[in-house]
């Protein structure tokens, strides 16, 4: 039987749209053990399935799936698919949702330098062995980037192949690129045939995301690199010898869960190592969840899953991608900007960020100033911000114009003023922006500036209109590349923060990395600013989100993979998560760009990823996939639930010696107390340490309890005999109720730390109380 949760989630859908009948695509997962011997192939028994609920009609399967999923994908009224669900060998339909994109001094940032011959870049020969597969909008293959000089043979155990396609023949693989895939009919069963004037159906990137988000996994080293000659340098990817296999699943409409599944099931079958996915969207249990289904089925092979946390904040509780054997990758900047400050006529400087390459204002001019959200040369609220048609050429001529962010994209403001006859624009943030900054290529001159300096600056364009005396004017000064920026690293206001949504036991994000203002190798025929009147060339572009945080994480898994070829997904993550760092090079607790104050474990959960120490962390914290069986089974997912994301019958008598979900054998620790009127409370976990550093090693326990907390943790010394052994040990936690409003609640945190004197290995420790309504 379906679980009820799926039923209610196929019935919503008829309030939904006009009519209940409208087809849509469902995923449907079937009892793949069941097949009658008539049925030569899954498939044909497929369509006799959907034949039988649909009596004179032909249909079509949309994708078939066997390796992460049993099943297919098809479009289906909702009355075909409450049919489907009624079959005995039917286990779920789960509706199709769509996904949207998250959208080079990193590897130096990151300690990764060519001539550190000991570090983690030797010790995995660059990690030439390692495929990994990025699920994205394609690949641009001429890039330097992905050049395969001096590269050895493919791989032998790679299946996967070459599709060719539109401007894509299958010769534009090669020793670097060994592999690539479209996925589009979810899409086109949805949107229709895609319009192949401005898309390729084919593995050819026609975004340019995809093309960005493998280099920085795993480009080569190409110099020079820079974009309009911002960032020179030499560009390179995180594993610059791990093979690439680009799957693109993402289309002008977005990336269709029915595609997104497809993917993950070729990529396994072909033989990845680690999957890269910097795709999301809201988040659902994980039985309605085409990608933490997905991920399971790959990390149950074997394949490490990293995925982008999402581009919401910085809002508490927009984490995506949060299900526990997924690697969920937030945001931080790194020790690097591009100034471009804006110089006002009463003498002030607003400081903002531009990567504008063309040519400037005149130098020592003062321009006048406006803003359209003042009513005067626009229609008020659409003028503020700048969308098409808004601004009136009478009002903007030879100025520069204020705008403010959101509706349009950022480039596109620039564009709307250009158009108008507007000589250049500053985008200043909202209140919900904060102070984050982040640099684009306009095609005018123009800066970003954070929220205060925006009011700064309508304040002076106020103040001078009730004078009348002098109009206001400013100027835009563009200062180039800045490095050795401090604070850095910073949480990006972007970046997606906890508490996780779905299970508040598993903090998330798991860990941060570069993400903000990355040069990565871009697509030839999509201008750098992404507007299609962009017409400018270059070979490389500067982007930021957690899109570009994600890959970094993901080659830094491939290296890792490489050097501990034993290891699996969830040790490869421990040892990021217990060696990452949350002091930025200040020495000061890293902090939060949209606030400028300190940031916290919501924000960057473990820390910002330190790919040397996790070469060697010590000990690490393993999970098998019945650990996670047993986590669904304590998380009251039902027997039906757990099977439509692990393909298992699950037992979870044995799951409750495990005690709550919290017991998972996770690297961080998080637990919520509900307030019914307690005054104590208490819990405890179970955690197992696997000894991966030295075979006779003592450790001993130091603890940062959270604040007004009790933590112990017994025993307080693990002594080790031997690589590989694994110990246990029991942190007990002990709270008081505090004084929260209904429905409020707080948080805090500390920190468990184990060391031998050669290894630290720290677990962050969250305890949040929660004030029922």
């Amino acid at each position: 039987m379906l679980s009820l949760l799926c039923l209610l989630s196929l019935l919503s859908l008829t309030t939904s749209s006009s009519t209940n009948e409208q087809p849509r695509t469902f995923i449907v997962q079937v009892q793949h053990d069941t097949k009658p011997s008539i049925f030569p192939t899954h498939q044909h028994w497929y369509i006799s399935s959907l034949s039988s609920i649909s009596p004179g009609t032909t249909p079509r399967l949309l994708h078939t799936y066997d390796t992460v999923f049993h099943g297919f994908s098809a479009k289906l009224s909702l009355t075909e698919a409450l049919k489907l669900q009624t079959l005995p060998h039917i286990v779920a339909v789960i509706p199709e949702r769509v996904r949207h994109l998250h959208t080079t001094r990193s590897p130096q940032f990151l300690g990764l330098r060519t001539s550190d011959s000991a570090g983690l870049l030797k010790e995995s020969d660059f990690g030439s062995d390692l495929v990994i597969g990025v699920i994205d909008t394609g690949i641009w293959p001429e890039r330097q980037s992905f050049n395969d000089r001096e590269l050895g043979p493919v791989p032998s155990k790679w299946k996967g192949v070459c599709v060719s396609g539109k401007d894509f023949p299958s010769s534009s693989c090669n020793r670097k690129l060994i592999g690539a895939r479209f996925f589009c009919n979810g899409y086109e069963a949805t949107n229709g045939k895609m319009n192949e004037t401005t898309e390729y159906r084919s593995p050819r990137d026609s975004d340019g995301h995809g093309t960005h988000t493998a280099s920085i996994a795993a480009g080569r080293y190409v110099f020079p690199a820079s974009t309009f000659g911002y960032a020179r340098g030499v560009a390179a990817g995180m594993a610059p010898k791990a093979r690439l296999a680009a799957y693109k699943v993402c289309w002008n409409a977005g990336c269709y869960d029915s595609d997104i599944l497809a993917a993950f099931d070729a990529a396994v079958s072909d033989g990845v190592d680690v999957i890269s996915l910097s795709v999301g969207g809201v988040v659902v249990p994980y039985y309605l969840d085409a990608i933490a289904i997905g991920s399971f089925g790959a990390v149950d092979c074997g394949v490490f899953v990293s995925a982008s946390a999402g581009n919401g904040g910085p809002g508490g509780l927009s984490v995506t991608n949060v299900a526990p054997w997924v690697t969920t990758v937030g945001a931080g900047t790194i020790d690097r900007d591009f100034p471009a400050d804006v110089k006002l006529g009463n003498g002030k400087v607003i400081s903002g960020v531009s990567l504008y390459g063309g040519p400037g204002l005149a130098s020592g001019k003062m321009y006048p100033v406006v803003y359209a959200g003042s009513g005067d040369g626009g229609d008020g609220y659409s003028g503020s911000l700048c969308v098409e048609g808004s601004l009136d050429p009478k009002f903007v001529e030879g100025k520069i114009v204020l705008c403010d962010r959101g509706v349009n994209s950022r480039t596109a403001k620039g564009e709307v003023v250009k158009m108008a006859g507007g000589v250049g624009m500053i985008l200043a943030n909202g209140v919900f922006d904060g102070e984050g900054l982040v640099a684009d290529c306009h095609v005018l001159p123009a800066t970003a500036v954070g929220a205060s300096g925006g009011d700064e600056i309508r304040k002076y364009l106020s103040a001078a209109a009730k004078s009348k005396s002098s109009p206001p004017t400013a100027t835009i000064v563009f200062k180039g590349t800045r490095v050795n920026v401090r604070p850095a690293p910073v949480v990006s206001s972007f970046s997606a923060r906890g508490p996780n949504p779905e299970s508040p036991e598993i903090l998330k994000p798991d860990v941060i990395a570069p993400g903000l203002n990355i040069l990565a190798a871009w697509p030839d025929k999509i201008g750098p600013s992404g507007i299609p009147s962009d017409k400018r060339k270059i070979e490389f572009n500067i982007l930021s989100g957690t899109s570009m945080a994600c890959p970094h994480v993901s080659g830094l898994a491939a290296l890792l993979k490489a050097a501990h070829p034993e290891w699996s997904p969830a040790a490869i993550r421990s040892a990021l998560m217990t060696t990452a760092y949350t002091v930025d090079n200040r020495g000061g607790t890293m902090l939060d760009e949209s606030t400028g104050n300190v940031s916290t474990v919501l924000d960057f959960g473990a820390g910002h990823v330190h790919p040397q120490k996790a070469m060697d962390p010590g000990l690490i914290y393993d999970i098998t996939s019945f650990d996670y069986i047993d986590f669904l089974c304590n998380s009251n997912y039902t027997l039906n639930n757990i099977q439509v994301v692990t393909r298992r019958n699950a037992d979870c008598s044995g799951a409750k010696r495990a005690g709550h979900a919290g017991n998972l054998n996770y690297p961080s620790l998080s637990v919520v107390f509900q307030q019914y009127g307690k005054h104590q409370m208490s819990t405890h976990f179970i955690r197992t340490v696997t000894n991966v550093g030295d075979a006779k090693s003592v450790y001993k326990v130091t603890m940062r309890p959270p604040g007004e907390t009790v933590v112990t943790v017994q025993p307080e010394k693990l002594v080790f005999r031997r690589v590989g052994q694994k110990l246990n040990f029991l942190v007990r936690v002990q709270t008081t109720a505090v004084k929260l409003a209904p429905g409020a609640s707080s948080m805090r945190s500390g920190s468990i730390i184990w060391s031998d004197g050669k290894h630290t290995v720290t677990s962050p420790i969250v305890v949040t109380m929660q004030q029922p309504l």
